[in-house]
């Protein structure tokens, strides 16, 4: 019996190695690996020495030849083939074990070239995993070191059944696969548009009780993005504390750690079924969470906190006065993860802030499945200061109402449509969300704010059909209107805020979000 070893990922593989050895394997191996292989005291014998070739151009050629996929493709139920390896004097390959060149990790480092993102584009490892796999019946592919022990103990007691061949062909087509997307998306990160095939690469981060529902199973995948600065979102966050994630918690923080990590200034927000029902920004991280929980202290509870800064001790005494699922933060001090650990029903997760947050834009996929297919959009990513402005009304916003009207603009793009926020200091007021009519979003938000609303701004995340929203908002006192403009009946709106001595702003985009 044959093995081809080949790995970037060296773990474990000495200890198979030597005990496929001791079963009767003889093992053949290429670079590093033979060199690992041959130091633990492993018999080896290299590559070129089985083809009779050596390796070629820098390594980039090493065992695409005859005699090695003749080995591995070769149909032991088809006496033609076995005839022809016996002919071309070429021994049959019973089980390759191989994982690639580690791209993915090297395209992360910042000081990468692309010439060195190339060199790591694997070409011999994939073209043995997809013989190997092709003729999964006869030959054992291994892809992952999880699975040495396993394939081991089944060797020793006679053999690897179909199934688990069947199973072990999967996951290695699957690998590369995964390998191939990864390429495809980093050398299309600076091409414009979208391409005419598109494939998403995911990898199981853990199994889940279940979905949003008892009956509904689940899982949560990660999906490796190149460059896109993904990896620091709540799919990588670490959990501190507290009892496993649910699917709808996952939902939650995600949407939690979307929102403040829009804004720059030190932001806490509060999120109930995806939606901010508390959002505050302020210097003293303490007094924007005291803010945030003003705006719905009675939804609040059993939500989801979030902060874009360190929590310290003062925060955490505010946080564990009321019951939360789950806290989220960049980090935590030592005292205030001590009083949020005596909350047992907390769970507490430390995220890593994307580079630039609020400031520059982190363009990704946006990907919304629909049955049979995907929507992909661009993000809904702008910096703070990429917001066209333009006043519609006779009296312009105060400074004051400036500053609102664009925290409230950046806050009503997290709120489901149609949204409507309002905000005065900086702090979320009350929100209405996904009403089918958007006069209905702006009765609920200004319900919520009650007296609050006087002297504040209203965001609405898509242009207004008719002027009620600006009436129900200048009855309630709302002094400043942010909306994207580009209605027919803009004009009637214009004359509305006008008659009521309101200013309003359009942006000339809109934050759908359904």
């Amino acid at each position: 019996m044959r093995a081809i070893i080949s790995v970037s990922e060296k773990a474990g593989v000495t200890d198979f190695a030597q005990k496929l050895s001791q079963l009767g394997f003889e093992i053949f191996s290429t670079g590093g690996t033979k060199k690992a292989l041959a130091e633990a005291g492993v018999p080896v014998e290299s590559a070129s020495e089985l083809t009779g070739f050596p390796e070629i151009l820098d390594g980039r050629v090493k065992t695409l030849h005859p005699i090695i996929y003749g080995g591995i493709l070769a149909r032991r139920d088809l006496p033609s083939h076995m005839a022809q390896l016996a002919e071309n004097n070429i021994g049959a390959i019973d089980l390759v074990a191989v994982n690639l060149y580690p791209f993915v990790q090297t395209v992360a480092r910042e000081d990468v070239t692309f010439d060195e993102a190339i060199e790591n584009i694997d070409i011999g490892g994939p073209t043995l995993i997809r013989a190997a796999a092709k003729n999964f019946p006869s030959v054992i592919v291994l892809v992952d070191p999880a699975d040495y022990q396993p394939v081991l103990e089944k060797l020793g007691v006679g053999g690897v059944e179909l199934a688990e061949r069947k199973r072990l062909a999967q996951k290695a087509f699957q690998h590369v696969a995964i390998y191939d997307t990864a390429i495809s998306q980093y050398l299309r990160q600076d091409m414009e548009g979208f391409p005419e095939e598109l494939t998403i690469a995911l990898k199981k981060r853990y199994g889940l009780r279940y979905g949003e529902n008892p009956h509904q199973q689940a899982a949560f995948y990660a999906e490796p993005a190149v460059g896109t600065g993904l990896e620091t979102g709540i799919t990588w966050a670490r959990q501190l504390w507290g009892k496993e994630l649910s699917f709808n918690n996952i939902l939650d923080a995600d949407a939690a750690w979307g929102v403040v990590t829009d804004f720059s200034a030190p932001t806490v927000a509060i999120i109930k079924h995806t939606n901010p029902c508390g959002l505050a920004s302020h210097e003293d991280i303490a007094e924007a969470y005291r803010r945030a929980l003003t705006g719905d202290p009675l939804a609040a509870f059993g939500g989801i906190v979030a902060s874009n800064r360190a929590i310290d001790l003062a925060v955490a005494n505010e946080i564990s006065k009321t019951f939360y699922e789950i806290a989220i933060a960049p980090e935590y001090q030592a005292e205030a993860l001590e009083v949020l650990k005596r909350k047992k029903n907390l769970r507490i997760l430390v995220a890593e802030l994307p580079p630039g947050y609020g400031l520059a834009p982190a363009g990704y996929l946006d990907f919304r499945r629909v049955k049979g297919g995907f929507l992909v959009q661009g993000s809904d990513s702008l910096a703070e200061d990429d917001i066209s402005l333009h006043t519609v009304t006779k009296r312009e916003p105060t400074p004051a109402e400036i500053k609102d009207l664009l925290f409230a603009w950046r806050a009503v793009k997290h709120v489901k449509s149609n949204a409507i926020v309002l905000a005065k200091d900086m702090t979320l007021l009350g929100m209405g969300a996904g009403q089918p009519s958007r006069i209905i979003s702006a009765q609920i938000a200004i319900e919520k704010a009650g007296e609050k609303t006087v002297g504040s701004a209203l965001a609405s995340d898509a242009m207004f059909p008719f002027p009620d929203v600006v009436e129900a908002a200048a009855k309630a006192g709302v002094s400043a209107i942010i909306q994207p403009g580009g209605s027919i009946r803009d004009e009637d709106s214009i004359k509305a805020a006008d008659e009521h001595n309101m200013a309003m702003i359009f942006t000339d985009e809109r934050h759908f979000r359904h």
